[in-house]
């Protein structure tokens, strides 16, 4: 046993690991942030001491391999090894998600309305929260650890095959994506639902020849890599849509709107789009969620009540409702809606770990991966419209990578104060470096500057406890998947 602190001890042995693997994986130092119980569907590490040190071993390989940041914008490496893998992604229907935001709440949903229509489902989301389990879900549930490692043994030497003839091994992303498309077909799934990790055209998930296309909102993020305008992004984003296929479009800027119609139009893609084929009729804000009415293909669906927080929420249900309607052919194939009941049921079990997610009370302590200004622009309404905080301190930890400044400009707003942190990643932004951009934007008297994530909460909740038990101040950590993970972890959520 170690006498060191046992946090130091957490972030000396994730240095060495792949960024996007790089979770605390104990609790916290400071005892009394801890929160609630574990959440079913996001998995900690396994109790099975063998089975945990089989899953370090997978994870150990895997970050040998380029991380999901390093790229070489091409399909050759995992088209061949679907190759000798036998085309498993061939063995059953897909719905393919790309846009910028909100892509894994509507996998989510869209899993959970195939799951109540007796479907079985696979789901591919990235990144994970926590574990890297919760990236290939059957049945609306992250695999267990032993099938995740059983999967990646029995791919292993195909991996290493398509490795030796290929001038870059595959990467990280490539040997998961290649990992949740055999165990889709292994299981066997009914359908598959799967998010794509970056762009679209040369995303690895892209092998995939999906009947329904998803696109969720664009804006501008990993501009260095798609291209510095929406209708530029949406360039890459439109190579998911394939020949004859449906295409639900979320609301998107008029430029990227232009250019995914005509990818359609070049395909022969049927197009049906938010706020004229499908869109949200009505929302009220209710407890613990929010009471929708929402056009569908096939008619109106009332009563829907969605226990997700935010506008953009509605949004993204309205789209996974529109998606699961084409796949089952609602408004071409059978000109009736889908059963209202079984909708509803479907709606009221949706969850979405790290998306204004509570995971503490007095002080209320929410949780929110937006990671970019489009994201944080949602997420501060979010809040606004959900949350009666008389006082709101935000704990804020990015990577280096993303538009940090617009981040922060977002959140300005809402944050009486602002704790500036930074999390174990690779490629976290300097935690100085942040704090400078920080008080350009907030001034210094609004910001406080700590570290470590768990000295970072505890410093929120403290300043947030400063007017009473029951002042109504909160806490918002956001800024990245990766903190989320982390502070989710520290204030005992997993």
């Amino acid at each position: 046993m170690s006498d060191t602190d046992p946090f130091d001890d957490i972030i000396d042995a994730e240095t060495d690991r792949d960024p996007d693997l790089a979770v605390i994986e104990a609790g916290s130092r400071t005892l009394r942030t801890q929160g609630g119980a574990p959440s079913a569907d996001v998995p900690g590490r396994p109790t099975d001491p063998e089975v945990d040190k089989a899953l370090r071993t997978v994870e150990a390989d895997l970050a040998t391999r380029w991380g999901e940041t390093k790229l070489e914008p091409s399909v050759s490496r995992i088209a061949a090894l679907m190759d000798v893998l036998g085309e498993p992604q061939r063995a059953y229907p897909s719905i393919h998600i790309t846009g910028t935001n909100g892509k894994t709440s509507t996998a989510r949903m869209i899993e959970a309305l195939l799951g109540a229509f007796d479907l079985r489902t696979g789901r591919y989301t990235s990144p994970h929260v926590q574990s890297i389990t919760e990236r290939i879900s059957l049945d609306g549930a992250p695999i267990p650890a032993e099938r995740f490692v059983e999967t990646y043994d029995d791919i292993k030497a195909y991996v290493e095959m398509v490795d030796a003839q290929q001038e870059f091994r595959l990467s990280f992303f490539e040997v998961l994506t290649g990992m949740a498309y055999a165990a889709f077909a292994d299981a066997p799934v009914d359908v598959a639902v799967v998010e794509v990790g970056m762009g679209g055209s040369w995303d690895a998930t892209n092998v995939i020849d999906a009947d329904v296309a998803v696109v969720t909102p664009i804006d501008l993020d990993h501009t260095d890599r798609l291209g510095g305008t929406p209708g530029e992004i949406a360039v890459e984003k439109g190579g998911i849509i394939k020949q004859d296929a449906t295409v639900i479009l979320a609301q998107q800027p008029v430029d990227a709107a232009q250019v995914l119609l005509k990818k359609a139009v070049e395909v022969d893609a049927t197009v049906a789009r938010e706020g004229l084929e499908f869109g949200v009729v009505s929302r009220t804000v209710a407890v613990g969620g929010q009471m929708l009415t929402l056009r569908g293909l096939g008619g109106e669906y009332e009563e829907i009540f969605l226990p997700l927080h935010g506008g953009y929420q509605a949004h993204n249900a309205a789209v996974a409702l529109a998606a699961v309607e084409a796949f089952f052919g609602v408004g071409t194939q059978r000109p009736e809606p889908l059963d209202t009941d079984t909708v509803r049921k479907a709606f009221a079990a949706v969850t979405s770990p790290g998306r204004l997610e509570i995971v503490r009370r007095s002080p209320t302590v929410v949780l929110d991966a937006a990671h970019n200004p489009a994201g944080a622009r949602a997420t501060a309404e979010g809040v606004g419209e959900a949350f009666d905080f008389s006082r709101l301190i935000g704990v804020v930890g990015a990577s280096g990578d993303k538009n940090v400044r617009g981040l922060l400009e977002a959140f300005e707003p809402i944050f009486a104060e602002v704790v500036i942190t930074q999390n174990s990643s690779q490629r976290a932004m300097d935690v100085d470096e942040l704090a400078a951009i920080a008080v350009e934007v907030f001034g210094d008297d609004r910001v406080q500057v700590e570290p470590r994530l768990d000295d970072a909460l505890e410093a929120a909740i403290t300043l947030a406890e400063e007017d009473g038990e029951y002042s109504g101040a909160g806490v918002l950590v956001t800024g990245s998947v990766i903190t989320v993970g982390e502070a989710r972890l520290l204030l005992g959520r997993g």
